[in-house]
């Protein structure tokens, strides 16, 4: 356990991904197998079940501390994290601990089961003999909300820096239904399995913002334009009669898409397809709010197939016939990429080709592009006709042009601490705009939240501003007096169940501070409403 919370006392302390790769590099160069593997687990999302809830974690926190309930409660309140408060209040005891992480999780398993005699015996004893970071962890692993800066991907990158197996072997060994108490460390890890390759993709090609003006590309005879599509850029695998989905992330999400089965059998062997997973409910492309349904989901139910279902809007191959053609220019491997989609398409319509557009003049692509959202698209790709299909993000062949973004006038009505060098301020707003209730009165109703878009300046002066100007507290937020105006600007916009201001916006930021405004006279939600396609 010292070694686990040393870990993440390391990864909490720093926003620099090498430094965070490093540590846990060094970590699985020192622990045991075992340690090892929970690690892989815990940072995989893989957290053994809670096995005490929240109210008697309290109530046994301040027995042990003897402090009345009262305070602890308002402590809570003031730390905002649960963990964190009991690590705090808790004094450190005269014992210690040699217990290793994995011996830990095996108790905490064991201890679900057990009554609460026993279950406060425990912590109790555990309590004491760990000190004040130790004892954090510890409580994290407790209930089950262990949330650090660290990804699948870069745990994966730093697996590989021990292991020395590839990257994207290890994603692929990680995905399934593995668990720490069902396999070894060498079973999931460091045997070779031939199935493991089968399933590698290539690396993702990447496009810059435009720079200057378009007509600085040249001619536009050289370029062909399709739309950037809103969805989830992909690579899609079949080799073998096997079929595999990879994100941009670099996360195998095969299981998230049944959909895409129907591809096998109908898609030659030794094709890879680069393209973008979107929502197509009622035979019409969806909205990425309607996407978000999809994504995360544990499992995918028949309804919430028959309700959102997905398709692959393809626009490029890098294999084929077991062949790596990324170094073709991109005109062959589009025509390669029709010749497929006029043989698959009536047998397996989840595959529908991105149209290439080809103009005689930038004024032409211009106009193309605004109407970009009438087609559910965030502005258009330019790419060279002869380019090959390159590695990570360069400048040259390939382009993105996208719309300019929706913005609105909305009032700061709650803050939140940062994260980082900003945890010391209130960095994390929630935004709001006018609506009129059933009295036919105008409230303000929240609708988007922002943390990003102001100065180092700005953010120290509104946070200056919301600690005098706080109302009311829940835990680590606040409710501020509404005085602020603040435009925002997002992608994309669609109406939202899940939202009380029934309406759900996509990259919502902070575009200007309105010091010019009052809060009357920003904008309502009828106005959000409007800009809806």
């Amino acid at each position: 356990m010292k070694h686990f919370a040393a870990l993440i006392k390391t990864l909490d302390s720093t926003n620099k991904t090498n430094t965070k790769v490093a540590a846990l590099a060094d970590y699985f160069d020192t622990v045991n197998d075992q340690d090892k593997l929970w690690t892989i687990a815990i940072l995989s999302h893989r957290r053994p079940p809670r096995p005490v809830n929240t109210t008697l974690l309290r109530e046994w926190a301040t027995e042990l501390a003897e402090i009345p309930l009262w305070l602890f409660e308002e402590s809570y309140h003031i730390v905002g994290d649960l963990a964190e408060t009991i690590a705090l209040i808790i004094p450190d005891g005269k014992q210690s601990t040699e217990k290793s992480l994995s011996e830990f999780l095996e108790e905490m398993i064991q201890l679900k089961a057990k009554d609460e005699v026993e279950k406060k015996d425990y912590l109790h004893k555990n309590w004491r003999s760990l000190d004040y970071y130790e004892r954090f962890v510890f409580n994290k692993l407790m209930t089950g909300g262990f949330r650090i800066g660290v990804s699948q991907k870069l745990m994966t990158r730093a697996l590989s820096k021990s292991t020395g197996i590839d990257e994207d072997i290890l994603a692929y060994k990680l995905m399934g239904d593995w668990s720490p108490m069902k396999t070894t460390f060498e079973e999931l890890i460091l045997q070779e399995n031939a199935a493991d390759y089968i399933s590698k993709p290539y690396p993702f090609y990447l496009a810059y913002a435009i720079e200057g003006t378009v007509e600085d590309l040249g001619a536009v005879s050289e370029w062909y334009a399709e739309h950037k599509w809103d969805g989830i850029r992909s690579q899609v695998i079949i080799r073998q009669n096997e079929l595999f989905v990879w994100s941009r992330g670099e996360e195998l999400v095969t299981d998230k898409y049944p959909e895409f089965e129907k591809l096998v059998g109908v898609v030659p062997n030794g094709t890879v397809l680069d393209g973008e997973i979107l929502p197509f409910p009622d035979g019409k492309i969806g909205t990425f709010n309607d996407l978000q349904t999809r994504i995360g989901r544990k499992n995918v139910s028949k309804a919430l197939l028959a309700k959102t279902p997905v398709i692959l809007k393809a626009y490029d191959v890098l294999e084929w016939e077991g062949n790596d053609i990324r170094s073709k220019p991109f005109k062959e491997r589009r025509a390669i990429l029709e010749k497929l989609f006029k043989k698959t398409n009536a047998h397996a319509p989840v595959m529908q080709l991105s149209e290439t557009l080809v103009f005689d003049h930038w004024e032409s692509v211009a106009k193309e592009r605004e109407r970009s959202r009438e087609v559910r698209s965030e502005g258009l790709m330019l790419k060279r006709k002869d380019s090959p299909y390159l590695v990570g993000r360069k400048k040259g062949d390939w382009w993105k042009w996208k719309v300019d973004p929706l913005t609105i006038d909305a009032v700061l009505t709650y803050a939140m601490r940062g994260h980082g060098r900003r945890s010391n301020l209130f960095t994390d707003y929630t935004f709001a705009l006018w609506d009129e209730n059933e009295t036919g009165e105008r409230e303000l109703v929240t609708f988007a939240k922002a943390y990003s878009g102001l100065t180092d300046a700005e953010f120290r002066e509104v946070d200056k501003f919301i600690k005098a100007n706080t109302l009311e507290r829940f835990g680590p937020v606040r409710s501020v007096t509404p005085e602020l105006v603040f435009e925002i600007a997002f992608e994309g916009i669609a109406l939202s169940k899940r939202h009380k201001s029934g309406v759900a916006t996509r990259f919502p930021r902070i575009l200007r501070w309105r010091k010019d405004k009052k809060i009357e006279e920003a904008n309502s939600l009828d106005d959000l409403k409007q800009m809806i396609p």
